[in-house]
């Protein structure tokens, strides 16, 4: 399977107060950790919603500002574009991203039952989340992955969302 990568960096880090992608933790950006779980996983690797050094854009879908599933949409949108099977996605703020994550998510679509922006997407569920946000109700993650009868998954090892600055170990 041809996985695209996708770190979902368009957010406005309202609770964390400043841009998360660029906080540190252990010397790196949050950003770097994912893209740094990501690199052996997927055969590319694009960040949705905002510019970084070194990884290609892309734009979210229908527009900037609606939450994290514009910035799948944006992600399934390119890998359609270019022949990808699939979408792995993450958060910018996610820490802890397993090394075998494709495997332990299995076939799309699937999400991580506490974080579920991080989940294995199908290309072939790019049509119905561009359907589905055309209704600005439909907003939650949750619900799309329910809408989509994705799986849900408990890894044995919890991840790390970071939402505001005391949540950083």
């Amino acid at each position: 399977m041809r996985l695209l990568g996708a770190i979902l960096a368009g957010g406005q880090s309202r609770r964390f107060g400043s841009d998360k992608a660029e906080a540190l933790f252990a010397g790196k950006t949050l950003l770097d950790h994912v893209a740094e779980a990501f690199r052996p996983q997927v055969a590319k690797l694009v960040v949705a919603g905002k510019q970084w050094p070194g990884l290609e854009t892309v734009a979210d879908i229908p527009k900037a500002g609606i939450g994290p599933l514009g910035g799948l949409a944006g992600a399934l949108d390119h890998a359609w574009r270019h022949d990808f099977d699939a979408v792995l996605s993450s958060g910018c703020d996610v820490i802890g991203l397993p090394a075998d994550l494709p495997a332990l998510l299995g076939t799309g679509p699937a999400i991580v039952a506490d974080i579920p922006i991080v989940g294995l997407w199908p290309v072939s569920v790019r049509t119905t989340l561009i359907d589905w946000l055309a209704d600005p109700q439909n907003r939650s993650v949750y619900r799309f992955a329910d809408h989509i009868s994705s799986r849900r998954v408990e890894l044995d090892v919890p991840l790390r969302n970071i939402n505001r600055p005391d949540d950083l170990p």
